[in-house]
């Protein structure tokens, strides 16, 4: 396995090199200048400290990775770090490992939340008991986190997603939508922009047909894929914005023999969607870095430990190999970190990132 180092290298050049959704990103070029106005100048170390990341649900290769990454950089530090995953992807499952964390007197809880305003209850606990609560990848409410960190602007990724169905359609057909669960906020946002960009745009040839909800179990996503196929039959193509539900759309379609009559296209990680990719059945995809979403998690929370940022808009801290970042006003109230830009994946640059994550 590549050393750890090594991929967030690669995926910041990576993303430095990316101009097809530039822009969005909070990144600073310059490192944050000493003494700023928002951050407190500290030099304590969080070593002895116990970091915390809860993510969606266990068994999720996608999880996984941003665990790692989150982990990697926590151990770096000299402090403890703490995975926690669901067997399901529900709140009520969170809610009980979030409680038990509060209960260890964790020192902070990054959180991939799975519902947007029902932890709110069990983060505010936590918050009130001291331990700094921040999001990312899937947000929850801004009454429930001191700080989300975002893979890359919402809008951006789901404008992107239809115009790339558009062009691979053609301009015409039906398309469908498989999402993870119906309470996931990333998910649902992606969803809204997807919508606002087929009433804006010049789309009146396309069909939304349906949205369906693998929740990001892989047997439920195929099943799901193979109902749309059933009750559509003029389907011409599926958006899975989950590394789960593409992988099990692109299966289905290849499986059935429908390569070049079905399109999947959407969120999935290379190493998963590089033989489909290859065959046809999904002509190409987007993802950012799972490893550095939870890196750059990783390093908010032992700013917010430290007190060098309190989640503030206009907070600056440092995110070692990834560079310097800003925290922003995010669209649902609270405040945000912007990862960077998707990075599209094809046929011509696949086998390259395959090995990579």
């Amino acid at each position: 396995m590549r050393k750890m180092k090594k991929i967030m290298s690669l995926a910041l050049v990576l993303s430095l090199s990316v101009s097809l959704l530039a822009g969005c990103g909070s990144k600073k070029e310059e490192p944050a200048a000493p003494g700023g106005d928002t951050a407190t100048e500290t030099t304590d170390s969080v070593e002895g400290k116990n970091f915390a990341i809860l993510v969606k649900s266990a068994g999720n290769p996608y999880n996984e990775k941003e665990s790692a990454g989150f982990k990697e950089v926590i151990e770096a530090a000299g402090a403890t770090a703490i995975v926690k995953a669901p067997e399901s992807a529900t709140a009520e499952a969170q809610i009980t490992m979030i409680n038990e964390l509060v209960a260890q007197k964790v020192d902070a809880i990054a959180i991939a939340g799975n519902d947007f305003d029902a932890l709110q209850p069990a983060l505010k606990k936590a918050m009130d008991e001291g331990i700094k609560v921040l999001s990312l990848d899937a947000s929850v409410n801004s009454n429930s986190r001191m700080v989300h960190i975002n893979q890359a602007d919402s809008e951006k990724i789901g404008r992107t997603l239809i115009q790339a169905t558009n062009e691979m359609v053609k301009g015409e057909g039906q398309i469908a939508i498989l999402s993870a669960t119906s309470q996931a906020a990333n998910q649902n946002t992606w969803i809204e922009w997807m919508k606002t960009e087929l009433e804006e745009g010049d789309y009146s040839k396309l069909e939304l047909v349906k949205i369906a909800y693998g929740d990001d179990e892989f047997q439920k996503s195929v099943d799901e894929t193979e109902a749309l196929i059933k009750n559509y039959p003029d389907l011409k193509a599926i958006i899975a914005p989950t590394t789960v539900g593409i992988m099990a759309a692109a299966k289905v379609v290849t499986d059935k023999g429908l390569v070049g009559k079905i399109a999947v296209t959407g969120l999935g990680l290379p190493s998963e969607m590089a033989e489909y990719i290859t065959n046809g059945s999904c002509p190409w995809m987007y993802l950012w870095n799972p490893i550095d979403v939870g890196a750059l998690a990783a390093h908010a929370s032992i700013s917010l430990v430290k007190g060098d940022i309190t989640g503030a808009e206009g907070d600056k801290f440092e995110a070692g190999t990834l560079g310097s970042y800003e925290v922003i006003k995010a669209a649902d109230g609270g405040t945000e970190v912007l990862l960077g830009a998707p990075f599209k994946f094809d046929p011509e640059n696949i086998d390259e990132w395959k090995s990579v994550y």
